[in-house]
């Protein structure tokens, strides 16, 4: 009986997180959607000439460039290709900046699969009375990812706010099975 409560927590932790980890991401993104939004009408109230700037209104996954130099830059341009730039950052003529569409580049791929396999070992590591083997999860889904995260700002903020969403439910799944029905 206690192989079934095993299996039952472990596809519980490993393919119901995916779902609440989703929710957990969109509820962030609303909260920095409306961050975004009352900083973006707190400066338009102070400089109402920039209010008409549709970049303003967009939240880019991709990557983002701040030209360097005097010019007045406070807001950043989203680019997806260093090809689709030129030396300054902002985008190349005939590229994204005249009107063709430019493709956001995707951040943290493979992460839906990564989270099953993390929730199903911090399950596990949980079940099987080894909770130090959650420190190794970590560690080698940070180093896997070290590269990514350290280019883009909004990649490390999806990799803390997702690995955390799934240990927390993982292991919350897995205290639940062994409280209740391991014990």
């Amino acid at each position: 009986m206690d192989a079934l409560w095993v299996t039952l927590a472990m596809v519980l932790a490993g393919f119901a997180g995916w779902p609440v980890t989703a929710l957990v991401f969109r509820l962030a993104r609303t909260i920095d959607d409306k961050a975004d939004a009352d900083t973006r009408s707190a400066r338009n109230a102070a400089r109402p000439d920039d209010g008409d700037d549709p970049s303003a209104d967009v939240t880019v996954d991709g990557e983002i460039t701040v030209p360097a130099g005097p010019s007045k830059v406070e807001e950043a341009v989203p680019v997806t290709d260093q090809a689709d730039t030129d030396q300054s950052g902002l985008p190349a003529p005939g590229k994204a900046g005249d009107g063709a569409t430019a493709t956001s580049t995707r951040i943290l791929r493979g992460g839906a699969i990564i989270g099953i396999l993390e929730r199903l070992a911090v399950c596990l590591a949980i079940l099987g009375g080894q909770p130090v083997a959650i420190a190794y999860v970590v560690a080698i889904k940070g180093l896997g990812r070290f590269a990514e995260l350290k280019e883009t700002p909004v990649a490390a903020e999806r990799f803390i706010i997702g690995t955390l969403t799934s240990m927390f439910w993982a292991a919350g799944i897995a205290a639940l099975a062994k409280v209740l029905f391991l014990s």
